[in-house]
């Protein structure tokens, strides 16, 4: 009955979410009250569980890094990137484009791509303001292309981190394998984005001449904040990079990163957490109650099991299935509780095939979950942030007109990882 309940609450939530009747973090909130009022989990599986619970590990990262961000937007820094990204663009809203999914995919490698989506969204407003550009298209992009960047490493999105601890897989592990591919992913993304958003290309000669005769340094306003900032923000990348050496999570470096800038600037309180996404952030911890409810109760776990019978022991079909599967199941729930259910089953399928044979298992379930996420508008935690950001800033992307795109990027992505995977492991 709990596992009816659980299924039922999230599918009607999903629902609701999708139809954009009810405010979503009403329903998640709602959807989560409902979890615990007909226990289908308790209090402590929902705020103190790693498998089942709320993973306060996003929620604080996204709170820290928010806080960081709203301090560097008083300096200037962003309008200043806005305008250099611009110019360099010359003006071309395509070009302009490519640059910013290029510069957010390359991020995305090297920081989570929840930070990436936190940092970029703020100079696409500016940038496309400027230009007289519909900005929706080009958040949309970034997230897809900071999910796709994600991919490449280990710390490039939560997921990887769940996989490389449970397969024993490095850092250049993940580089080594998955990097080539990704590359060419971005590639065909940048050309995908050219007929995806094509209405949306429209050049205006004047605008762009305006730019163009802008001087990017006047938009600094305050240099000694800048370069607290930046310092700051520095040392929490450097720290998120460092992760498989100082074993400090994410979450952590960036509240003490917050915490920092406020108190070694002139910076208040009030301001620094004036820009923070608190919509977004209980969204997330409903979310996560809701999912954790369908772990709690063996409902994903059961359909991860009989996925994996399926294919009767045969290491090609395991991983085409487990490609899709994850890729399909990853844009209905969260991929990291996806992930942290999948792994156990997928370390023993790894084990039936001694040898690194079956880490080809592995780089199914992280391209699957990885890509899997830009199918729908809450399948990943950055599309979740900027839609989030979108709405504050008076232009919200609904569930479908997200969802459009988002299944024909994850439906091309996941297609060109079936030769990949199968031409250099099988």
């Amino acid at each position: 009955m709990a596992a009816v309940a659980a299924v039922t609450i999230f599918v009607v939530a999903y629902v609701l979410i999708a139809s954009e009747k009810v405010p979503r973090t009403a329903v998640a909130l709602g959807g989560a009250g409902l979890m615990l009022l007909l226990r289908v989990t308790d209090a402590h599986a929902a705020f103190f569980s790693e498998q089942t619970g709320i993973d306060w590990n996003v929620v604080f990262l996204l709170l820290g890094m928010m806080v960081i961000v709203s301090v560097l937007r008083q300096t200037g820094v962003f309008e200043y990137v806005a305008i250099w990204a611009a110019k360099r663009a010359r003006g071309k809203p395509y070009r302009l484009m490519v640059m910013l999914v290029l510069i957010t995919a390359a991020a995305s490698a090297l920081l989570d791509n929840v930070t990436t989506v936190l940092l970029v969204a703020p100079v696409t407003f500016l940038v496309c303001e400027r230009l007289g550009l519909n900005v929706v298209p080009y958040l949309i992009a970034e997230v897809m292309a900071s999910n796709i960047g994600g991919t490449a490493t280990l710390v490039g999105d939560p997921p990887n981190i769940i996989i490389a601890s449970r397969g024993g897989l490095t850092f250049n592990e993940f580089l080594v394998n998955l990097a080539p591919l990704v590359v060419g992913l971005i590639a065909v993304f940048c050309l995908l984005c050219r007929w995806l958003f094509r209405s949306a290309f429209v050049y205006d000669a004047d605008r762009a001449a305006e730019v163009m005769a802008l001087r990017e340094k006047e938009a600094i306003t305050d240099r000694r904040l800048l370069w607290q900032g930046l310092a700051v923000l520095a040392a929490v990348i450097l720290a998120f990079v460092l992760h498989p050496v100082l074993h400090y999570e994410p979450s952590i470096v960036a509240l003490l990163g917050a915490g920092l800038l406020v108190a070694a600037t002139k910076v208040t309180t009030e301001q620094a957490l004036a820009e923070v996404e608190w919509p977004t952030l209980v969204f997330f911890a409903g979310l996560f109650v809701m999912v954790g409810g369908l772990v709690e109760t063996g409902v994903i776990a059961h359909v991860s099991r009989a996925a994996a019978d399926v294919t009767g022991g045969d290491l090609g079909a395991a991983s085409m299935l487990l490609l899709w599967a994850s890729g399909v199941l990853s844009a209905i729930v969260d991929n990291i509780p996806y992930v942290a259910t999948m792994s156990p089953i997928v370390s023993d399928l790894v084990q039936q095939h001694p040898g690194t044979g079956g880490h080809v298992l592995w780089w199914a379930l992280a391209l699957g979950s990885d890509l899997g996420g830009n199918a729908t508008a809450i399948g990943a935690s950055a599309n979740v942030v900027v839609l989030g950001i979108a709405a504050r800033n008076g232009t919200p992307i609904s569930f479908w007109h997200f969802t459009k795109y988002g299944i024909v990027v994850t439906a091309v992505t996941v297609a060109l990882c079936v030769p990949y995977l199968w031409l250099r492991y099988l």
